[in-house]
């Protein structure tokens, strides 16, 4: 375990941000974690900060304090019965290559959730979701590492708090804990989600004969790859912004004034809005300047074309916002992590 001093922290985030930590280190056990704990508590080590996979996370400044980088790892069968099967996954393994193994195995339940960045860790802290299907649908327990009373705490369900790309570690618990590992509820019995987006229209196009995890799978990722710019060749770090959720009332009411405006009814009433259409709208799709901009394909995805500073990316997130505020009086919150 060694702390390395001013590293540049490009090659561990999606953006591509070339900003620095004062001080960089990893760890693949709890002991590690405890010990580097210690040491940036210990002292006058400034802050300290937990990097998983980097995928939802905007530098606009270099860090003065000691970045972790999250290398834990191992995937488990913890208990099964006659329907579920619990999985255990480490929270630095890759997100994707969890859901890959857990298809392979046909362990059902993640398979809309494919080719996600980032690492386990993140998925319940974020409530990740996608085509349908939310974390909080398949989320048994957790482990988490208390930093401050340096033991481990399992966090239920209820516990969580899940929202939509809500949970208590983003707000109520916010770098109190480091997430360890995360178990799943994964089922022997897949119940297929085919209705949202243009999966069903990929399924028929792929010419799938008999509907499978793998097929959605298999789906999911043609429709990803066709929309989304990979973070290899150009940086981003996927939806920048939340789907806002207004009341019905207001929905209507813009509707009136905007007859094409997308939004999809919730159950308790209120409505979520296509932040991708009120942006489009606003004129920003495939806007850039210089090395930073919005995606040509897909207005949620702000992107890092090459050289941009976080600063940059930051800058037109503001504007977007604005604008959508000025022309629809819709406040815009953004997904991503700005540090």
């Amino acid at each position: 375990m060694k702390i390395l001093e001013n590293i540049s922290l490009k090659p561990y985030n999606t953006f591509g941000i070339d900003a620095k930590a004062k001080r960089f280190a990893s760890f693949s056990n709890i002991d590690e974690l405890a010990e580097l704990l210690a040491d940036t508590q210990a002292g006058k080590k400034s802050d300290h900060f937990v990097l998983g996979g980097g995928s939802n996370i905007l530098f606009t400044k270099d860090f003065d304090g000691t970045v972790l980088k999250n290398e834990l790892k191992g995937i488990e069968l913890v208990h099964e019965d006659e329907h579920y099967l619990f999985v255990k996954a480490a929270a630095g393994e890759t997100w994707h290559q969890f859901v890959l193994h857990c298809i392979e195995h046909n362990y059902a339940g993640l398979e809309n959730l494919s080719l996600i960045p980032g690492n386990v860790g993140a998925s319940p802290m974020q409530n990740i979701g996608a085509y349908g299907v939310e974390i909080k649908d398949v989320f048994h327990s957790l482990e988490a590492y208390h930093i401050k009373d340096k033991k481990i705490i399992q966090f239920t369900h209820n516990d969580c708090e899940f929202g939509y790309r809500e949970s208590v570690f983003k707000r109520k618990y916010k770098n109190q804990f480091v997430i360890l590992d995360v178990t799943f509820r994964l089922s022997k019995h897949p119940v297929f989600h085919t209705s949202y987006g243009a999966i069903q229209q990929e399924i028929d196009a792929m010419g799938v004969k008999e509907l499978s995890i793998k097929a959605i799978s298999d789906a999911v990722i043609r429709i990803r790859q066709s929309k989304l710019p990979d973070p290899a060749e150009i940086g981003n770090a996927g939806s920048f912004f939340k789907n806002p959720q207004i009341s019905k009332s207001k929905f209507n009411s813009l509707k009136e004034k905007f007859p094409g405006i997308v939004g999809f009814e919730l159950p308790g009433g209120d409505v979520k809005l296509a932040a991708a259409w009120l942006i489009e709208q606003c004129g920003w799709k495939g806007f850039r300047d210089g090395d930073a901009g919005v995606h040509t394909k897909q207005a949620l995805v702000l992107v890092n074309y090459k050289n941009a500073s976080g600063n940059e990316i930051f800058h037109i997130s503001e504007k977007v916002i604005a604008s959508v505020k000025e022309k629809f009086d819709i406040d815009l919150e953004r997904e991503v992590n700005i540090i």
